[in-house]
């Protein structure tokens, strides 16, 4: 865990692309994709069905070790809008757990446009975009909103090239007024930091690619 400042709040960047907000004894993450192997089963494509229970295995840990009580997803947490009740029984004993023991929220995404049905079937609450102590929480980031944004959505990756060997690493994008969190899902893709969507999301503002590595910050100052 490496703490940083964004637009005056005191947060905290987790390797596995989770973010830690203490004050509020908070955990955000982005981009589960949660049953996103199922969904490509239906069509014919067979991948190994784990995904679901190692992103929130691993959510869980976070949990346990941060000591959240609060978890805000930030939209796309389930591949598609029928992910939720195709959770196999434990995992989703797991979810409803979880669920259960924080103030758990739900942020819509494009991928879960009907996010309504997830309390129903997994628990927490359901909102469309908050602000939360002064920080807008939103899945995709809006070029033209002033206030501070966090959000996901763009799957930032860092992709870089060190003595010969192609490197790609989750990673944070910050700018003066936006940070953009990885995906968090065990099978999710990723957009290099510096795609020009990215940074037209950030209204091409000076931004950096943040990388929490052995108890540091790296920095990478995105350019076109």
């Amino acid at each position: 865990m490496v703490r940083f400042s964004f637009a005056g709040a005191e947060l905290a960047a987790l390797a596995p692309g989770a973010l830690a907000w203490p004050a509020r004894r908070a955990l955000l993450v982005a981009d589960l994709h949660l049953e996103k192997a199922s969904f490509y089963a239906l069509g014919g494509q067979m991948l190994p069905p784990y995904d679901s229970h190692a992103t929130l295995g691993e959510l869980a840990a976070l949990v346990d070790a941060t000591g959240a009580e609060e978890v805000w997803c930030l939209g796309d947490s389930f591949h598609d809008t029928e992910g939720c009740e195709r959770l196999a029984p434990e995992t989703r004993d797991t979810l409803r757990r979880l669920t259960s023991a924080t103030r758990w929220t739900w942020i819509a995404g494009n991928h879960d446009l009907h996010a309504a049905r997830l309390a129903d079937h997994c628990g927490g609450r359901v909102v469309g975009e908050v602000e939360v102590d002064g920080l807008l929480l939103r899945h995709e980031a809006d070029p033209a909103e002033p206030r501070p944004e966090l959000s996901g959505h763009f799957h930032p990756k860092l992709r870089m090239t060190i003595r010969g060997k192609h490197v790609a690493r989750r990673c944070f994008v910050a700018s003066a007024t936006k940070l953009i969190l990885p995906a968090f899902g065990a099978l999710t893709g990723g957009m290099d930091a510096g795609d020009p969507a990215i940074r037209a999301a950030l209204a091409h503002r000076p931004a950096d690619a943040l990388v929490p590595v052995a108890g540091r910050l790296l920095r990478f100052p995105i350019t076109a």
